[in-house]
């Protein structure tokens, strides 16, 4: 910790609590991937990128210092920025997934219960679901009708609009409840969120649910139907906000991963007159594994690459190989901070802390490093040197003791196609919590890592 308070003096402080300013905005926006890639796609566009799709369809050879994305199923967003040495020396990836735990509404979400209107639904990804009863809660995300039209939801972010909830047993009525284990205090098929209370009057039956959907009608033209072409994702309500009374970190949702995307996108927008070329992938599913069209197991981003050898030096599957042979990729995923209240699944020397810099963690997987990537020793030092010779603090770690879990990120995917890679990004307290912790120091020492990643890696 001493040596990052080393280089940073009062001016330093303020650019990072500035650029941390953004950082709040961006997960406050952007709760869903669709906003994350909405998001990404207007910030792109204001620093002069351009649709990589118009240089497809119109055959547009690219060149040096061109900047473009393209977007896939509006829920994975690439960004290249194409540099000085042909794409056949490799490319320099900063790769992070923007989907975060959450809860999903079901297909067949509505129904009516003893005078309310309740919508089921199926938690999404690593959660603690004990976490999200008794607290506000917005519904994020799409209704696509059968017309072809799009309705966007977001409900409960506006100091106007509703909230909503999943309830929970008062501790006066709670003796079963509170002797089960933690999995079992709420279960999955409880997260019903309480959504109305009053009667449609002029129907017999089912008067909360009649008048919840004559409001859906109203406001928004869904009808009850409409839900099984859905995507509607429950959230926490509310801004990202500053933490701690020196207002040194930041509390919001989705840090993991929208840390690492934002830092990551960031570091990109402004990158110029690179020597190889950059990209920043943004992906989605990784959560649940990474599958599905929007994964990061999906061949969109190989494809994506054969567009670009199409468009500079010519596309062929030898080609592609000895692009992705030359690769390095920073796997911009988060790491578990060292919590002094649950030590005991720590490994204090081998564990990542709030304002220490950016993590390399060199495996992740579980236990004896199954399903990890295993970065190459001459990889790291390479990083090193980059990151020294810049003056960025780094630090190393493991996800907890060897026995005592694990996780994955997107970086055993891209080390399949034969790529250099290693897990970088940021310490997080409260991980899958709904609302997680980070630290401004390390938010602002990672973006300066991404961009000397990208402008120095060889």
């Amino acid at each position: 910790m001493k040596k990052i308070w080393e280089k940073y003096n009062s001016e330093k402080i303020e650019n990072a609590f500035s650029f941390n300013d953004g950082y709040k905005n961006f997960i406050s926006i952007a709760k869903t991937e669709r906003e994350c890639v909405w998001e990404s796609i207007r910030l792109a566009e204001l620093n002069g990128f351009k649709n990589l799709e118009d240089y497809i369809e119109n055959n547009i050879p690219l060149k040096t210092n061109d900047k473009v994305y393209i977007v896939n199923r509006n829920k994975n967003i690439c960004l290249f920025v194409i540099g000085k040495e042909p794409i056949t020396s490799g490319i320099n990836i900063l790769g992070a997934h923007i989907d975060s735990p959450r809860v999903d509404l079901k297909q067949n979400p509505l129904y009516e219960s003893d005078n309310l209107a309740l919508l089921k639904t199926h938690y999404y990804g690593g959660v603690k679901k004990y976490q999200w009863v008794a607290m506000p809660l917005a519904i994020h995300g799409v209704v696509c009708k059968k017309d072809g039209s799009v309705i966007n939801i977001n409900i409960g972010e506006d100091e106007n609009d509703p909230v909503f909830g999943f309830s929970d047993l008062l501790p006066h009525l709670a003796a079963d409840q509170m002797s089960k284990v933690a999995s079992k205090v709420i279960e999955g098929e409880d997260l019903n969120l309480l959504i109305g209370s009053l009667p449609e009057t002029t129907v017999e039956k089912e008067m909360i649910k009649s008048n919840i959907l004559n409001l859906l009608k109203t406001k928004y033209n869904i009808e009850e139907e409409d839900f099984i072409s859905s995507e509607l994702e429950i959230v926490p309500s509310g801004k990202a906000r500053d933490y701690g009374l020196d207002k040194s970190m930041v509390m919001g949702y989705g840090h993991d991963d929208r840390v690492c995307a934002y830092t990551s996108l960031m570091a990109i927008l402004n990158a110029n007159n690179l020597e190889k070329t950059a990209c920043c992938i943004l992906v989605d599913k990784e959560e649940v594994g990474s599958n599905g069209s929007t994964g990061m197991h999906s061949d969109w981003f190989k494809n994506t690459v054969g567009e670009l050898l199409n468009l500079t030096v010519g596309y062929s599957e030898l080609t592609l190989s000895r692009v992705f042979k030359n690769c390095k990729v920073l796997s911009s995923d988060v790491s578990a901070a060292y919590d002094p209240n649950f030590s005991s699944v720590y490994e204090a020397k081998n564990s990542a802390y709030l304002n220490g810099g950016i993590v390399f963690n060199k495996y992740t997987g579980a236990r004896g490093k199954s399903g990890c990537n295993d970065a190459n020793p001459e990889y790291i030092a390479q990083l090193r040197k980059i990151l020294d010779d810049a003056n960025i603090v780094y630090q190393t770690a493991e996800l907890g003791k060897v026995d005592q879990g694990g996780g994955g990120t997107i970086a055993y995917i891209l080390a399949n196609m034969n790529m250099e890679v290693i897990d970088a990004g940021i310490a997080v307290l409260n991980m899958h919590a709904p609302w997680e912790i980070v630290s401004k120091i390390d938010v602002f020492e990672a973006y300066n890592a991404y961009v000397e990643f990208l402008k120095n890696c060889k």
